[in-house]
Order: C-alpha cells, then sequence, then structure tokens
C-alpha cells in the first residue's frame, strides 16, 4: 500500500485540487490536509477510496476483487471420524489439495494431501482417522472481508474458510486467488461431499 505521502504526490501530478479530491471521497478538505500532513490517520476505507478517484482520474482503474469473486462455493469437508480412505477420496475427486476438518458446523483443523500421504505410509492406515492427522484450522474471514487483503493471509496459510453470521459457506485458496487476478472465472465440478 502506497503512503499518505506517495498518494500526495500522485494527487499534485494529476493537478487534482485538494477540494476536488475531499468531495469525491467525501471528506472535508481540511480533514484531507490534515491526512496528508501527517497529523491524522485516515481509515482504510477512505485511503482506498482516495486511491480509487486517484486511478480513475489517471486511467489504470481496475475492477476491485470481491470475496464473492473468489470463493468456492459449497464448502466441501470432511469429518473427524471419517477414514483415511474417505479423505483421501474426497481430495481426489475434488482435485483439492487440503480439506478443512468441520465438526458441528465449525472448523477444527485441516489436513492436506501431504499429511494423507504420510499416514498412508503407515503399516496401520487402514484403521487411521482423520482426526489422527489433523492439521492446524484456516483463518475464517466474513463474506464482507476486502479481497485484496487475502494474499497476505494465503502467503501464510493454503487456505482461507469464508463465512456468513458464523456458518461456514466457502473456501478460498491460493489457486482461486490467482483465477480471480487473473479474471478466470472459477468453476469447478460440483462434489457431493
Amino acid at each position: 500500500m502506497e503512503t499518505l505521502e506517495e498518494l500526495r504526490r500522485r494527487r499534485l501530478a494529476l493537478g487534482i485540487p485538494l477540494g476536488e479530491l475531499a468531495h469525491a471521497v467525501g471528506r472535508s478538505t481540511a480533514t484531507l490536509s490534515r491526512i496528508e500532513r501527517g497529523q491524522i490517520r485516515p481509515s482504510y476505507e477512505l485511503v482506498q477510496r482516495i486511491v480509487a478517484h486517484l486511478e480513475l482520474r489517471e486511467g489504470v482503474a481496475t475492477p476491485r476483487l470481491t470475496i464473492a469473486d473468489v470463493v468456492h462455493r459449497p464448502l466441501v469437508s470432511v469429518e473427524p471420524s471419517a477414514s483415511l480412505s474417505e479423505a483421501s477420496r474426497r481430495l481426489e475427486v475434488g482435485g483439492f489439495s487440503q480439506l478443512p476438518v468441520v465438526e458441528d458446523g465449525r472448523a477444527i483443523g485441516s489436513i492436506s494431501e501431504g499429511a494423507v500421504l504420510r499416514a498412508l505410509q503407515a503399516p496401520s492406515s487402514r484403521r487411521t482417522r482423520v482426526r489422527d492427522i489433523l492439521e492446524p484450522a484456516y483463518p475464517l474471514v466474513d463474506t464482507t472481508f476486502p479481497a485484496d487483503l487475502l494474499p497476505p493471509l494465503l502467503g501464510r496459510y493454503p487456505a482461507v474458510l469464508v463465512a456468513h453470521r458464523g456458518q461456514l459457506e466457502g473456501i478460498v485458496t491460493k489457486a482461486d486467488l490467482i483465477r480471480g487476478l487473473r479474471g478466470v472465472a472459477l468453476r469447478r465440478p460440483a462434489t457431493g461431499a
């Protein structure tokens, strides 16, 4: 994200008077002046409106991704009591590299292809349950979460769960975000999980 000084330089380079920018973003000229001088800290939303107006004037405005643009629905998950064989089948049939583990409507962990592969090598793999190879749960965001904040999360986690009013609705993986950024529609075959 750009610094406030960089935003000020962009505004001046475009010849946009402070009053015009203030009107465009719904703030007073005095408020924007104080923001540019570093006297007050703007909200994330206000900075986004300022950037959007500058991009519009520069002619480089790009549509912003929303969670709805990248979320995979319905959420395919696996229960902690499921066998290793069932978890493997869901990964394979869906073409997934990881799955959330859900119990009573809440995410309690995850499994990945790597964890399943390691467990399948053990002689006792027929008795192994998902709960035996459980990995940490993915972060949970609301459907209103800005999609442009997903890259740092997906840099740290393989997926992010999406909920609406506390109900799990879908998942966003790195592949989903890449498709969204490339402008490719997210179309996956439905799997009856």
